[in-house]
């Protein structure tokens, strides 16, 4: 367990560095290593991956309560939208979880790994979310946020990378859009993890200290290990080259995604 804690305390320093430069969410990161850590340490593959995606959920909460904070002091979340978005993201991530429990382990493995490949694209080519002049219904937001919900606990993130262009199409200039995603980034966090918390609490095989599906040394590693590497990538961003390191990244999202192919 300790080799588990050591190895998720980098994981999370080195999540929370790309989190805070590139302004993304861990998951894509967090998911793969630790499919490949929990599979080092003999844990069935039946479960490697699914408790990969609660843990990375679980960690979610912990950042994205610290970036809401951030946003919430600069003024830029606009809390009727997110209180408007929250319900239908939070059944979304609800029924996410509930199908993830249900499909099997390589179906789940592909739809992480399509969803590598769709980021990766948008970082290669430096795709950005269109302005757009749209003003939808409640139903329209409540629809857009359940599958907004679904996908993001589907695959273990926090949404941002859906919400934001949404938010962007509705009008709101991108300092507003990223702040309002990431405080939706907090309610499918809460309730992905404790879905994938009560879904997994009679699952089988299950190593110890795990809350459900949420293997509780990897959650403290990471969310310790981003806690203090985040506002560093964040004054790294105003130094470097941030969109050419995006291209950089993709490289290796693209690499995991092909090393998960192969698991």
């Amino acid at each position: 367990m300790i080799n588990i804690i050591l190895a998720s305390l980098l994981l999370g320093m080195f999540s929370g560095l790309l989190a805070g430069l590139f302004g993304i969410g861990g998951g894509m990161v967090i998911v793969p290593v630790l499919v490949f850590l929990f599979a080092a340490q003999g844990m069935p593959a039946n479960l490697a991956m699914i408790m990969a995606i609660a843990t990375s959920l679980a960690t979610i909460i912990l950042t994205a309560t610290s970036s809401v904070l951030a946003h919430h002091r600069l003024g830029a979340v606009a809390w009727d939208r997110v209180f408007r978005l929250a319900p239908g993201i939070m059944l979304g991530a609800t029924v996410g979880a509930a199908v993830a429990d249900f499909i099997n382990a390589d179906l789940l493995r592909i739809i992480f790994i399509v969803f590598l490949l769709y980021v990766g694209t948008q970082m290669a080519f430096g795709a950005k979310p269109r302005a757009g002049s749209a003003n939808y219904s409640r139903w329209v937001d409540f629809g857009v946020a359940g599958v907004i919900g679904l996908v993001s606990s589907l695959v273990g993130i926090g949404g941002g990378t859906l919400t934001v262009p949404y938010l962007a199409h509705c009008r709101y200039p991108m300092r507003n859009a990223v702040a309002i995603a990431s405080a939706c980034g907090l309610p499918i966090a809460i309730a992905g993890t404790l879905s994938y918390a009560v879904l997994g609490m009679n699952a089988a095989h299950l190593p110890i200290w795990s809350f459900g599906y949420v293997y509780i040394p990897a959650f403290l590693g990471i969310g310790f290990g981003s806690i203090f590497t985040a506002p560093i990538g964040a004054k790294l961003a105003h130094r470097l080259p941030a969109q050419q390191l995006k291209r950089y990244f993709s490289v290796l999202i693209f690499a995991m995604a092909v090393k998960l192919i192969w698991y």
